[in-house]
């Protein structure tokens, strides 16, 4: 079911933060998506959201904060792969990721704030399911996020 972010503004703007929009494109064919979210912070290093993508997602979208870093992808296809396998509805990445060519193909979703063909550190350093923060939002696990072309929105509570 699609949910616009534009029309849970008109309905429930007192109970939504509204990311600002500093740049997040997006990557996968499924430009809608919602969900639960679960989190990974991490720098430069992506074991620790393989190891997420590699858990249940049915209902949850994964955000990653990587520091807004611009050197090196945290996911590219392998792992969405891993994250359409195991039910994830998207990903959202303040960061990077590579072989965007096979993600825009592939029915998950998926936003960052751009590519690089450059690879991350395969380093388990980071914390999984703790708030996070960017774009003016903080993003806590079980509170709800909801994304599609216009933006993202986070709810504490489901709305729709």
């Amino acid at each position: 079911m699609d949910i616009y972010t534009a029309d849970l503004c008109d309905d429930f703007i007192d109970l939504l933060q509204v990311a600002t929009p500093i740049g997040f494109k997006d990557y996968g064919a499924k430009k809608n998506f919602h969900g639960e979210i679960v989190t990974v912070k991490c720098f430069e290093k992506n074991p620790l959201v393989k190891q997420t993508l590699n858990t249940d997602g049915t209902g949850k979208v994964l955000v990653v904060d990587g520091g807004g870093s611009l050197n090196c992808a945290l996911m590219g296809d392998n792992l969405a792969a891993m994250g359409i396998k195991n039910n994830w509805n998207g990903v959202v990445i303040f960061g990077c990721i590579r072989d965007s060519r096979e993600i825009a193909t592939m029915d998950i979703g998926v936003k960052a704030l751009n590519t690089t063909p450059r690879k991350s550190i395969k380093i388990p350093e980071g914390e999984v399911n703790v708030k996070v923060s960017f774009a003016d939002i903080d993003f806590t696990p079980g509170h709800y996020i909801y994304c599609d072309e216009d933006g993202i929105v986070v709810s504490k509570t489901k709305l729709v």
